[in-house]
């Protein structure tokens, strides 16, 4: 074995293989910190050079690149509160409120030391678990991943400051938006509304922007300000402080990188699933934590830690057994296939060297990309103090491209009609992690729940480790409810607010509502479902309509005094009553957003964006009045080389045919 792991670090250092990772390092840092594109999308374009290269080149140039894309997708998090990729999404939420408080510098020391970190410890696990591993992988059959699912839902859930109710509504939303499309038993639509894009279910990347990002960007063109709003002086670098906060929270740090790597032995989970179930972990186990969701560096460290080691837990099972631990270990898979090389038992045996090559080139990825970045921090942190009408128009040319999925517009749209959730949940006081999380493991659960009940009846539920694991749910929610109780208490510190504003009754109770009528439509339209369509929905759908029903009664009992006040519900939710100015321009940007997705089918897609870029610089950034109009004029013209040199020529999207151009 020790023989192995020294070939294979040879291997890993001998040229040109060397000069590959470094390639792939390089562009791996560019994929992760372009929204939208990521480790999946890179390892997909990267995958076809690989032909005529040796196994150990192809292995480190795609690897090398899929390593590091966690690492440099925390730039837009932190700075701009934009998840470059739903493994991202979780920094967000405690990364961007430091940025906000000049404290960015300290967050990329904490994320790169902490995934750096949480990187060598996946590669140092997959080398040295391979030969035990087999055991742990079997024993988990269906009904675990559908109970691991209920236990993330759970931890995720509870997330949501002074409302467990609303965390948990919120991931029933979410895993209602998963069963959109064909049913996976039954080629049965679901919840697809007549329109023909959702057949195909609601897509990942443009839910996850549309939560995330926009509302963020939404926000900072109605406060009309720079993303941080301490002076420059006052912004210290702050760096060496987040690599030492790992060391200080080195504990945390340990049991988050374990579950990423444990996450990433169960195949089909990946970095998504990690880093919420970090975060949630760190958020239940954790001493003071109220600060979380407000910028608590613990908040960064759990998930940066825990979507680095995943991927080398994702590399055990897709190595050792041929099952891809992740959707990017499947794309890995067809790398194998052009080497001529097999999965299993070839590649711990006489091909062990290769295998170690593997975990060398994760260590080495982790730390050059780690080292690069921090390299850099002190001028990236600048961003935060650049005009926000100079960062907008470029993050949502980055949001709209990197939503466009299948060169389809009903792509765009559902960016701004989860952004307009995203927006109203965060001003309710609901948080949006458990309805991502949700999203995410609806399928995996769904799929679980029918396989279990067909190969083991209803008896999975006795099996030992699915009690465990409702042991630990019903733990759980217990401790939330405990914690929320002390906090109802008059000395009590509040509660985290996590990814949500200060909770407003009046627009929570018309979200509240919506919920309700949501789930009353699930449970009446999947009636005449067969039985194994319609168990899914009715499991979730039932429980969720009660638990909906119940916070619409404390959103009415909450906003009664407020309506009672401003002359009751037709007073106060008239337009000239409530819009300040920051919401009347919050509205008139949602309007220039929809106009990009009515003028794209007119002129295209790089004439809308370049368009918007322009348009909008001169208006809201004043640059007309300034009669500077050849800054938007430049910043245009490079939107568009940058559309047609990277989508057109590298990426090779489907554009949307256009009336005018074609």
């Amino acid at each position: 074995m020790l023989e192995a792991a020294y070939n294979g670090l040879v291997l890993a250092l001998q040229w040109p293989a060397i000069g590959y990772l470094g390639i792939g390092i390089l562009l791996g840092l560019w994929f992760g910190a372009v929204p939208g594109l990521g480790g999946l999308t890179g390892m997909a374009i990267l995958l076809p050079f690989t032909f005529g290269m040796e196994p150990v080149s192809a292995f480190a140039f795609l690897l090398g690149m899929y390593a590091v894309t966690t690492t440099s997708d925390t730039i837009p998090s932190v700075l701009m509160g934009v998840p470059a990729s739903a493994a991202a999404a979780a920094t967000v939420l405690d990364g961007y409120p430091m940025a906000k408080r000049g404290e960015a510098a300290r967050a990329f020391g904490a994320a790169f030391t902490a995934g750096a970190l949480g990187g060598i410890l996946g590669a140092v696990a997959m080398g040295l678990s391979i030969p035990i591993v087999r055991p742990l992988v079997l024993s988990f059959a269906k009904p675990e991943f559908f109970m691991l699912g209920v236990l993330g839902l759970a931890m995720v859930g509870s997330l949501s400051g002074k409302s467990i109710l609303k965390g948990l509504v919120s991931g029933g939303l979410g895993l209602l938006i998963g069963m959109v499309g064909y049913a996976q038993q039954v080629s049965i639509p679901r919840y697809w509304m007549g329109t023909t894009y959702l057949l195909d279910g609601a897509p990942l990347i443009p839910l996850v922007l549309g939560l995330f990002a926009l509302p963020e960007i939404i926000s900072l063109v109605a406060s009309n300000r720079t993303i941080s709003n301490l002076p420059r002086e006052k912004v210290a670098s702050g760096i060496l402080t987040g690599v030492g906060d790992v060391f200080r929270h080195w504990w945390l740090f340990l049991r988050s990188s374990i579950l990423g790597i444990y996450i990433g032995i169960l195949p089909a989970l990946g970095p998504t699933v990690a880093d919420w179930v970090a975060y949630g972990h760190a958020v239940q186990s954790e001493k003071n934590k109220e600060r979380f969701g407000k910028g608590d560096v613990r908040g960064v460290i759990a998930p940066e830690a825990a979507n680095h080691s995943v991927k080398g837990g994702d590399l055990i099972p897709t190595v050792a057994f041929g099952i891809p631990g992740s959707a990017g270990m499947a794309v890995l898979m067809g790398a194998f296939l052009i080497q001529g090389l097999t999965p299993g038992p070839q590649m711990l045996t006489e091909k062990l060297d290769i295998t170690f090559s593997m975990v060398w080139t994760l260590v080495i990825a982790n730390v050059v990309g780690a080292l690069l970045l921090m390299a850099c921090t002190n001028q990236i942190q600048k961003i935060i103090f650049v005009p926000g009408h100079l960062v907008v128009p470029a993050v949502v040319l980055f949001m709209f491209m990197g939503a466009w999925q299948g060169g389809q517009i009903g792509d765009w749209i559902t960016v701004l009609v989860f952004c307009a959730v995203g927006d109203v949940m965060k001003k309710g006081g609901w948080p949006r992690a458990p309805m991502m999380l949700g999203f995410i493991l609806g399928p995996i659960m769904e799929n679980s729940l029918n396989l279990s009940i067909t190969a083991y009846s209803w008896d999975w539920i006795f099996r030992p480790i699915v009690l465990v694991l409702f042991a630990g749910v019903v733990v759980t929610v217990l401790l939330v409810i405990r914690d929320q109780q002390r906090k109802r208490r008059p000395d009590a510190t509040p509660a985290a607010a996590l990814d949500v504003e200060a909770e407003n009754p009046l627009v929570s109770l018309p979200f509240s509502a919506l919920a309700c009528i949501a789930f009353g439509y699930a449970v009446i339209a999947s009636i005449g479902w067969p039985y194994s369509v319609r168990l899914f929905p009715q499991a979730i759908c039932i429980p969720a309509l009660l638990l909906a029903l119940f916070a619409l009664w404390r959103d009415i009992e909450a906003a009664r005094p407020i309506l009672a006040r401003s002359g009751g519900i037709g007073a106060t939710y008239l337009p000239s009553a409530w819009l300040d100015e920051p919401a009347r321009r919050t509205l008139r940007f949602y309007v220039w957003l929809a106009g990009i997705v009515v003028v794209t089918p007119v002129i295209g897609q790089i004439a809308a964006l370049t368009l918007f870029i322009a348009a909008y610089l001169l208006h809201w950034g004043g640059y007309w009045d300034k009669k500077r109009w050849w800054v938007a004029a430049v910043y245009a013209a490079c939107g568009a080389l940058f559309l047609y040199a990277v989508f057109d020529q590298v990426v090779h999207v489907t554009w949307y045919p256009s009336l005018l151009f074609g």
